[in-house]
């Protein structure tokens, strides 16, 4: 009888042991499909290190000789101009010369149109990459000037960039991960829980407008070159599990 009563006694204490023990690993399993999910940022502003300059001029001539001598004067005046105001000559560069027929309408008595040649138009683009990003600024406001020599020179607004994006890019990255984390400890403590290894990470898209502007964030990422001041923002998803 006794050893009936021990027999007993151990099979409840088993079935006891073993409830708790899948009670246990049921908490457990639960906590352990818990997750935590935060988006951390990072912003920062920066100035525009390199510039570029668009100048668009052109020549009509019924003599397409003619017309074209005029070009590589009006260049050359061009090219004299921007060293002369301290643009180095490595740094313009002139595209190749287009060239196009013009051709005059006529409306004729009964109201049909005749075309008649007109000449010869050819046009090309200088252009002025430079880190004097100051001097350059000014001087695509002044370069109208030319107009007082006899050069039909339209100024194009420049383009504001920066050559250490990749870098700036990087250190935002770690930046924006930092917040994230920062914010996931935070959850974390407050839901009375530990933080456990990271499951997921996903960056957003880089928007880059200018300071102080209303641009707005787009899908494929801002990327102001209108403004020389600028300010970059980037957010990192971060999901994790618990403890």
């Amino acid at each position: 009888m006794e050893n009936k009563t021990i027999n007993v006694v151990i099979i409840s204490v088993a079935v006891v042991l073993g409830a708790f023990v899948i009670a246990n690993g049921w908490v457990r399993s639960k906590q352990q499909n818990q997750t935590i999910t935060v988006t951390g940022s990072a912003q920062q502003d920066f100035i525009s290190d390199l510039i570029v300059w668009n100048g668009y001029y052109s020549r009509n001539n019924y003599s397409l000789q003619d017309a074209n001598a005029q070009l590589k004067a009006d260049a050359e005046t061009i090219k004299k101009y921007l060293i002369k105001n301290g643009v180095k000559e490595m740094e313009i560069k002139f595209s190749a010369v287009n060239i196009q027929k013009t051709y005059k309408t006529t409306t004729n008595s009964d109201y049909s149109r005749t075309e008649a040649f007109d000449g010869y138009n050819l046009s090309q683009t200088v252009t002025v990459e430079s880190k004097n990003v100051d001097k350059l600024e000014s001087l695509s406001r002044e370069v109208t000037q030319l107009i007082d020599q006899g050069i039909e020179l339209t100024s194009e607004t420049p383009s504001y960039l920066y050559t250490k994006l990749a870098d700036l890019k990087h250190e935002l990255i770690s930046n924006a991960t930092k917040d994230a984390n920062a914010r996931a400890f935070k959850v974390a403590t407050k839901a009375g829980s530990g933080l456990g290894k990271l499951r997921k990470a996903d960056l957003g898209i880089f928007q880059i407008t200018g300071q102080n502007s209303t641009e707005d964030y787009t899908y494929g990422g801002a990327y102001n070159t209108s403004s020389k001041n600028k300010t970059i923002t980037v957010t990192v998803k971060l999901q994790f599990g618990t403890d």
